[in-house]
């Protein structure tokens, strides 16, 4: 898959992109493999502007802290530095695999691994389960740019699992359908109407950062639409209003 949907072409030569580089070729030369991941990814192939790059390695935290002169221990625990650069800063986290959740909220531990693909399949959707190379090809081993050709919401593995692991997915998933203005994969849509209710025990302030998010995106009304049509809404801790969906079927 790795040179289909614009896949390849190298970086992009800006500050945030030349650093990133600068960091990746780092790890590599220490002998980690290191691989940006997330929206950095994602955005590009959809024509969106990128303002921040993640980076995933095999190395681990105390790794990455003895190879960079400026850190910042954002999350060791969960494998995260950040590495702080002359303009930019990248956070920069170890492969891990995530044991069970804690109320559906956050895994109760991590293991750190050097599979990259692991790494990638506890991700929420396929669209953010990529990783580009510093050379700029994508490894994609769930088919997340064909997903994203077609503006399809779909989760990484098993969805009833992915929701139970953190509930907020469930809002992640209306607001990138809002983004897109894509629709849900038919088993995506079936185990979130499912699981709506564990909304519930999401922190109220993940909740509104989502939705503050959903609602300065592109397309709010639809993103709001989905949250009615879904049940979601009724099950978030804020007495929020909603707009009625009139596009066309939200999953399919």
């Amino acid at each position: 898959m790795g040179d289909e949907y614009g896949s390849r072409g190298g970086l992009t030569d800006n500050s945030l992109f030349r650093e990133a580089e600068q960091v990746m070729n780092c790890l590599l030369e220490a002998g980690f493999s290191a691989y940006m991941v997330g929206g950095c990814v994602r955005d590009p192939l959809i024509g969106r502007p990128i303002y921040d790059v993640d980076i995933a390695t095999s190395a681990h935290p105390e790794q990455v802290v003895a190879l960079f002169p400026k850190v910042i221990p954002t999350g060791l625990q969960h494998g995260t530095v950040t590495v702080v650069m002359p303009q930019n800063t990248y956070e920069v986290t170890t492969f891990r695999k995530e044991a069970a959740y804690e109320g559906h909220r956050r895994p109760e531990e991590v293991e750190f691994i050097d599979d990259l693909d692991e790494d990638l399949r506890r991700r929420d959707f396929t669209i953010n389960a990529m990783a580009k190379d510093v050379n700029g090809c994508i490894h994609d081993p769930f088919g997340g740019q064909a997903d994203l050709r077609r503006l399809i919401i779909r989760c990484v593995g098993t969805a009833e699992e992915r929701f139970r692991e953190d509930a907020l997915r469930m809002m992640r998933g209306v607001r990138f359908a809002s983004l897109l203005g894509g629709v849900f994969a038919k088993s995506t849509w079936k185990a979130l109407r499912v699981n709506r209710e564990t909304l519930a025990f999401v922190a109220m302030e993940r909740v509104r950062d989502e939705l503050w998010k959903l609602t300065a995106g592109p397309n709010p009304a639809r993103g709001w639409g989905l949250l009615v049509r879904s049940g979601l809404l009724g099950h978030t801790k804020e007495p929020l209003g909603a707009l009625a969906l009139t596009d066309a079927a939200v999953w399919q």
